[in-house]
């Protein structure tokens, strides 16, 4: 198993460096190309940028000098003189009837950032400087256009990767959740044999002591264990949602909690004075309120105040449960609702990821951490639309 775990990172190592390698040979290519047409382009220029001092030299210039001179190609050209006063243009974007020199010249000053300039200089027969001209040219849009190419290159690369990662994740997520609600109906379907047996053997004591407060208690029990064991089989399958009156669940799992629970932790408990019905799964909803109620209990570590007040407003219905225990960091609530995650030393860390499935996959509502301070308690808030 390890030895598969280690061929499997070096295919995964090796694919993410053969990946590497191609973007990396791709940006090379480009950074060439991108040099061989600067290189070329600047040829252009330089041919033009001769013509350009034949033509001063001797004014009865040749048919290939004049073609050259009318072929200038597609890169902006400015020329000037030697104290840079503009003397042409050429595939400048300027309109002379609509802009004045003012806009030319700051053309100028962008043009001169993208190129050195080529110089158009002639001297006579004694060897004095008699014209002394610059030539000033700006990239082609083909060039321009190729310099963010890498860019966009790499940016089509990071979403690409970005897409493959979350499609990734989502399958890994919903495999984990295929084995969490096939372990939960093998676990369901391996209760089940020895509570029938239980509830044979409770029927059989009930006929000798009918009024045995310990065999009613314990028959509660095994009821619920019954309840415990459909709640599992039900994992992974879509919940039937019914009408059903809310305050009475909740009264329901909060009683049946306090009985168990330390005489030293105080439930409070507020509900409205009419009855809430609502679609839900009570088995469900009151599962969800179990795991909050047992999580603020074990927060309290057996001693403090549990409280929970529900709340009707008129689109839907507020679940607010409280406690005074010892709280949590914000990077602790920040992934207490993620599978696996938990902060006690024993225990798998699946009660408040089935509780979130449970409200907001199978219900449509919501559930969150309203504040959590440490030394003081956390508070969580479900809510259920009507």
């Amino acid at each position: 198993m390890k030895l598969f775990r280690i061929l499997k990172n070096q295919r995964k190592n090796s694919g993410f460096l053969f990946a590497f390698i191609i973007v990396a040979l791709i940006l090379w290519n480009t950074n060439l190309l991108f040099q061989n047409l600067s290189k070329e382009q600047r040829t252009k220029m330089e041919l033009w940028a001769m013509a350009q001092e034949e033509y001063i030299q001797n004014q009865s210039f040749s048919n290939l000098t004049f073609e050259v001179l009318q072929r200038s190609g597609i890169n902006p050209m400015i020329q000037v003189d030697e104290n840079d006063k503009i003397l042409e243009i050429r595939n400048v974007n300027w309109d002379q009837a609509k802009q004045d020199s003012t806009a030319l010249y700051k053309i100028l000053d962008q043009i001169k950032k993208e190129n050195d300039p080529i110089l158009i200089q002639y001297k006579n027969d004694s060897g004095a400087l008699m014209i002394n001209q610059k030539l000033y040219y700006g990239n082609s849009e083909v060039l321009k256009k190729l310099q963010y190419y890498p860019l966009a290159l790499l940016l089509i690369i990071f979403l690409f990767a970005t897409v493959l990662y979350f499609v990734f994740k989502t399958a890994k997520i919903a495999e984990q959740n295929r084995l969490w609600a096939a372990m939960a109906k093998e676990t369901a379907h391996q209760i089940g044999t020895p509570l029938t047996s239980m509830i044979g053997w409770i029927t059989l004591l009930k006929e000798k002591q009918k009024n045995s407060e310990p065999l009613l208690e314990i028959e509660k029990d095994i009821e619920r264990l019954n309840v415990i064991t459909d709640r599992f089989s039900k994992v992974g399958s879509n919940p039937e949602l019914t009408l059903s009156d809310l305050n009475e669940t909740i009264s329901q799992t909060v009683n049946y909690l306090q009985k168990r629970s330390s005489e030293y932790v105080q439930f409070k408990l507020e509900l409205p004075n009419n009855k809430i019905t609502i679609p839900f799964n009570t088995q469900l909803i009151s599962w969800t309120l179990e795991n909050l109620i047992k999580n603020g209990i074990d927060a309290m570590k057996g001693k403090g105040t549990l409280s929970i007040s529900v709340k009707e407003l008129e689109q839907q219905v507020e679940i607010l449960i409280s406690d005074t225990g010892t709280g949590m960091t914000k990077e602790v609530t920040s992934k207490i609702f993620n599978p696996g995650f938990t902060t006690k030393s024993r225990g798998w860390g699946l009660g408040l990821s089935l509780a979130r499935r449970i409200i907001v996959d199978f219900h449509q509502g919501k559930i969150s951490v309203v504040k959590s301070t440490i030394g003081k308690g956390t508070q969580f808030k479900i809510v259920l639309l009507k």
